[in-house]
């Protein structure tokens, strides 16, 4: 998809989360032990280090002028999807399948979100020269 410049870093980010669901759900569904606890702690790791600080910079930038907007109903399952990735991802500190599993078809069904509607409402609906987009 044609990308806004002011949108493209959140995408290539996008991109980054969706390798990382993949990997996490191939993890999940192997019922090794020790592939479960190791991409339980890389999704600590890369939850801590990337993923949550991308969910800050669109809850303060694109989230609200979305809102402003009217978008009221993608901000809201945005922002309950961040609320739950970021539960999940705290849950994974005690490596479990399942959880792992829920939270790597979560992350993935939620890029995809972004990319199809959030982002696209943005594009159509905001001056997105007025959105703070780096992490």
């Amino acid at each position: 998809m044609k990308r806004h410049p002011d949108l493209l870093q959140l995408s290539r980010e996008h991109y980054t989360a969706l390798k990382l669901a993949r990997d996490t759900k191939r993890a999940a569904e192997s019922g090794t032990a020790g592939d479960v606890a190791a991409l339980a702690q890389r999704v600590v790791e890369v939850f801590a280090a990337a993923l949550d600080p991308h969910f800050h910079v669109e809850e303060q930038g694109i989230l609200v002028l979305l809102a402003q907007a009217g978008e009221h109903e993608l901000v809201a399952r945005t922002l309950a999807d961040h609320a739950e990735l970021r539960r999940l991802a705290a849950a994974l500190a005690t490596p479990a399948a399942d959880t792992l599993l829920n939270f790597a078809e979560l992350l993935g069904a939620h890029v995809r979100f972004e990319e199809r509607e959030v982002f696209e409402a943005a594009q159509n609906k905001l001056d997105l020269d007025t959105v703070q987009t780096s992490t």
